[in-house]
């Protein structure tokens, strides 16, 4: 982490804040804190999580970029979040766990573990305890989990199915008009139908095929992961008409 201390230096003293402030903030000591800056200390996963996502920068640019040596003007777009690497060129880090047969699982997230999987994707110690299955037609080359998706605005898939994706490295290859699983920041899980805009104003337009809900737009610094739609499951069976003759 040659660069790590310097580079939180930087960010709180551009954002005004001591190093009490950002300490209060985190739930850390202030000396814990003077510790990350003078590189005499390195933060937990957990912790790290936690700075980058106070300062809305990557830990890939916090522990390999000098911020010294960036433009005030990347500077800026940078805190502003238009730094995501929407091709993902760079690491898109996915954590994810392997069946005896050395073979990806389909991780499924349960209803009562979704409120914790925007805080627990990078965690491994999350990820492992997933209820896991497979799923043979699927292509074995790509990645795949299996999300709970809640409310009507998203008919035919019900309140209560689970939707399967498979994961998007490059964001660029979203297509408009199909269904994604989008994780974001503020919302967590949700499902909808995408528009790209990333050319436009680096947002993407999410839509239901409720008619009821309106179209929103979200930036990519809000988003954390994007899945394409596979299938889905549902418990409830459709209506069946009995032929009379």
């Amino acid at each position: 982490m040659s660069y790590f201390g310097s580079n939180l230096k930087l960010l709180r003293k551009r954002r005004a804040r001591s190093q009490a402030d950002v300490a209060q903030t985190l739930k850390i000591t202030r000396s814990t804190w003077s510790a990350y800056e003078n590189n005499a200390a390195e933060p937990n996963f957990d912790t790290l999580m936690k700075i980058a996502k106070y300062f809305s920068v990557p830990i890939d640019v916090f522990l390999k970029e000098d911020l010294q040596e960036f433009s005030e003007l990347r500077l800026t777009n940078l805190e502003n979040g238009f730094n995501v690497d929407v091709s993902g060129r760079k690491l898109r880090v996915l954590t994810t766990t392997v069946d005896q047969n050395d073979q990806e699982n389909i991780e499924l997230v349960p209803i009562a573990a979704q409120a914790g999987y925007t805080q627990g994707l990078y965690d491994p110690e999350y990820i492992k305890v997933l209820p896991t299955f497979q799923l043979p037609f699927l292509a074995k080359d790509k990645t795949y989990r299996t999300f709970p998706i809640s409310g009507d605005s998203m008919p035919p898939v019900s309140d209560g199915s689970f939707v399967t994706g498979e994961f998007i490295q490059n964001w660029n290859y979203i297509k408009n008009g199909y269904p994604y699983i989008v994780i974001t920041k503020s919302e967590g899980i949700v499902f909808k139908i995408l528009y790209n805009q990333l050319k436009k104003n680096k947002s993407f337009l999410l839509c239901s095929t409720n008619p009821l809900f309106e179209p929103y737009e979200v930036k990519v610094d809000e988003i954390l992961e994007i899945w394409k739609f596979t299938n889905y499951i549902n418990s409830e069976a459709p209506e069946f008409n009995e032929k009379q003759d």
